[in-house]
């Protein structure tokens, strides 16, 4: 899958404004059309164009495709969105379920769909089609559309829990008709133990529409920052933990941390590399909490000096040890 230059797709600058996107847009149009054209390649043109236009004309799709370097993007050899390209943003929800179709009723590329598979558009989904129900204040009002934002936070937020404080983007046209990016902070009750990828919902804080009379929700997409220690395999943390080859060689009581603090943890002797201990009902909290797994990494002392130089040379006379055993040599 390759990286599409929509801005080029359309013969446009990056800087270009809303009026200059729709009129670039309607001059493809005029020329490739497929029930008009003469052009060979004048369906596949069509088709690039309404996919690029798609991505431009609406400033939440566009802020995001924005944030993608062309240059990084033209050198992978396959196209894949980089990691947290989307955190942050303040997107219109109404997924689709699938990339929406092109005026020749096929759908759109790849590429679009590994970007917008998820949807950052439309009122397909509800939007501002929805009507509040009911009676008394809003009955018969319209709602504004729901939003999305994906958010990145300390793992140490979520094992914890409590107010945290978020900043979304939130791209705008201005008066120029060029897209900008507005940031909102807000405060957050973060629960304890929520997982990656689980949404919080925020009643009526979405950005409302120009002609919606309720703000719609705002709905925050949970992800985690990388962290120093723990890798997340879902409410399972990983821990490397580094010890000496006498502690694997001997076995031993071992420090180890956790993030509710550090834990004792016993090593069996002859452990080898690798070797996984699992510290139950240490990972992630939750109804059934999940385990912290220490991997164990043995850890060689450098031969620095003439003493550890000595022990390494004495250890090569005295044991009866080859590594490569298993290799048949």
């Amino acid at each position: 899958m390759e990286y599409k230059d929509y801005y080029k797709i359309l013969g446009l600058e990056r800087s270009a404004s809303e009026d200059e996107i729709k009129q670039a847009y309607r001059r493809m149009a005029r020329k490739y059309h497929p029930d008009v054209s003469k052009e060979a390649d004048a369906d596949d043109r069509f088709k690039e164009a309404n996919e690029a236009y798609e991505v431009l004309k609406d400033p939440e799709k566009r802020a995001a495709y924005d944030r993608i370097d062309p240059e990084r993007a033209r050198a992978q050899t396959g196209f894949r969105p980089p990691p947290g390209w989307d955190h942050g943003f303040d997107f219109s929800s109404g997924a689709h379920a699938e990339p929406p179709p092109g005026a020749d009723g096929s759908t759109f590329s790849d590429f679009f769909e590994s970007l917008f598979g998820r949807g950052f558009a439309g009122t397909r989904a509800g939007g501002n089609s929805r009507r509040t129900h009911g009676f008394g204040p809003g009955f018969g009002q319209r709602r504004g559309q729901d939003h999305i934002a994906r958010v990145e936070l300390d793992l140490e937020d979520a094992f914890t829990g409590g107010r945290r404080r978020v900043t979304l983007r939130s791209p705008e046209i201005n008066e120029l008709g060029q897209t900008v990016e507005r940031s909102r902070a807000l405060n957050v009750t973060i629960p304890k133990g929520v997982r990656e990828g689980q949404q919080l919902r925020l009643s009526g804080q979405a950005k409302s529409g120009n002609t919606a009379d309720v703000p719609g929700d705002l709905l925050l997409e949970i992800g985690f920052k990388p962290h120093p220690l723990y890798t997340l395999d879902g409410a399972d943390l990983i821990l490397e933990l580094p010890v000496a080859p006498w502690e694997a060689a001997l076995g031993a009581t071992v420090k180890a941390p956790t993030p509710a603090g550090a834990v004792d943890l016993r090593i069996p002797p002859n452990s080898r590399d690798g070797k996984r201990l699992r510290l139950r009902g240490r990972g992630m909290p939750g109804k059934t909490p999940g385990d912290l797994y220490a991997v164990l990494r043995i850890a060689l002392p450098p031969a620095n000096s003439d003493k550890s130089r000595a022990v390494y040379e004495r250890m090569a006379e005295e044991l009866d040890f080859n590594p490569r055993e298993r290799l048949g040599v």
